[in-house]
């Protein structure tokens, strides 16, 4: 087989390797390095299809494209490929421009971004504690009694769900229903486009609902903001961060646990330790990050990046996961220094990253998460060999297929 070509806006040619396939599912970590090695911070990279992109893993380089906006703009109009895309590509949801606060710039992006915060500034920390604790106590007493379960779709997977189910003011089988539209859609499959639809309707008949009588949730408080966010605004932001609230936590919990359950420096932690649950949490997000790589940026004029030259209407993907890793600023996990140390690209960085109170949440679910599971199922091990366990083939999200564990049953709670 003839190595792949990178054709980029200027016709030219160069090996490139293509950002899907098995080898995110075996040993990401190493891909990343090759690609450093023969490219430098900057590689060229295919997408599916064989488009062509540039992904940064250089972490002063991507620091650089997520605060020059000027230079790397997000709106995805400016994409020079839309030509050479099939009406059914399945990474079209990730990429295509839609009216959502993601693809807004200037001074539209920093009043809808501004009224999203706020909206989530709003939810009441307590309660989200209570409110994650409660969750993941009816998710345990699901499974408690038997001798074994798997922690990813019994637990890590549903516990954000039903928590930010709650921040919407659903109910748990709803916000089960859109959970799993949600990862179709970032997953990027086959089913990517009827995930999307799905949600888009679903948030449609939420926003309609909540402009009648509105609550005590996020979607009435996004509503009610001053900035004056309309229906045709708040449906597809609600989407947005649906899915950028439920997918990353689902993997930073099954990740944290896995690592918990697999590294004996965290052993203590399964005899009630708290300690090493903050450390457990910032080390995943240095080594296995739940968004590994991110779409994207677009360059406004040719730019030289990394080494590369870059042609106006070029596509960037955003490599979290490889600026993570980059040696240049890439803690030691094992060392005392990561454990305090927050600069890592997980949130990313700029005027589009996470915002901070969403960061929060996460945290909150994820702390909470672990510590209830711990607590009530305490002798909790992995039910096979660390070797066996599967990464999902996904380059864009890092997670795993399956968490199987083992534990002695215990009495559900509701059965005490």
């Amino acid at each position: 087989m003839s190595t792949p070509q990178h054709t980029g806006a200027d016709g030219g040619g160069c090996p490139a390797r293509r950002l899907y396939g098995p080898e995110f599912e075996t040993d990401p970590g190493s891909l990343y390095r090759d690609m450093r090695a023969q490219h430098g911070p900057v590689a060229p990279v295919l997408l599916d299809g064989d488009i062509p992109a540039w992904l940064v893993i250089g972490y002063r380089e991507l620091h650089y494209v997520l605060s020059t906006p000027s230079v790397f703009a997000r709106s995805s109009s400016r994409w020079s490929a839309w030509d050479r895309i099939p009406p059914d590509w399945p990474l079209t949801p990730l990429l295509m421009r839609t009216p959502t606060v993601l693809h807004t710039e200037g001074e539209e992006h920093r009043r809808r971004a501004g009224a999203i915060s706020d909206a989530l500034a709003g939810a009441d920390h307590h309660e989200t504690r209570m409110s994650t604790a409660r969750a993941a106590d009816r998710l345990i007493d699901g499974f408690c009694a038997a001798t074994g379960a798997d922690l990813r779709a019994d637990y890590a997977t549903r516990l954000p769900a039903m928590v930010l189910g709650r921040l919407y003011g659903l109910d748990d089988a709803r916000a089960d229903q859109l959970a799993g539209a949600m990862t179709a859609m970032i997953d990027g499959g086959p089913e990517a486009l009827d995930g999307q639809r799905f949600l888009l309707s679903a948030m449609t008949d939420l926003v309609a609902a909540r402009r009648v009588r509105p609550g005590p949730d996020l979607v009435s408080r996004l509503l009610a903001h001053p900035a004056g966010i309309t229906d045709e605004e708040a449906v597809p932001d609600l989407v947005v961060m649906l899915g950028g609230g439920h997918q990353p936590t689902t993997e930073w919990l099954g990740n944290t646990l896995r690592l918990m359950l697999t590294d004996d420096r965290f052993a203590a932690s399964l005899s009630g330790a708290r300690r090493s649950v903050g450390a457990a949490l910032n080390e995943v997000l240095w080594e296995d990050t739940p968004t590994q790589n991110y779409a994207g940026r677009f360059a406004v004029h040719d730019v030289e990046l990394g080494g590369q030259l870059l042609r106006a209407g070029d596509l960037v993907i955003l490599g979290l996961a490889g600026a993570n890793a980059d040696p240049r600023v890439s803690p030691d996990p094992r060392g005392a220094p990561a454990h305090g140390n927050h600069a890592h690209m997980s949130f990313s960085h700029g005027e589009h990253r996470c915002p901070y109170p969403a960061q929060e949440l996460a945290e909150i679910i994820v702390t909470t998460g672990v510590e209830v599971l711990l607590d009530r199922l305490p002798d909790v091990e992995l039910a096979i060999s660390p070797d066996e366990l599967r990464w999902r083939p996904s380059p864009w999200m890092r997670g795993l297929v399956s968490l199987p564990v083992a534990f002695t049953p215990v009495i559900p709670l509701g059965d005490m």
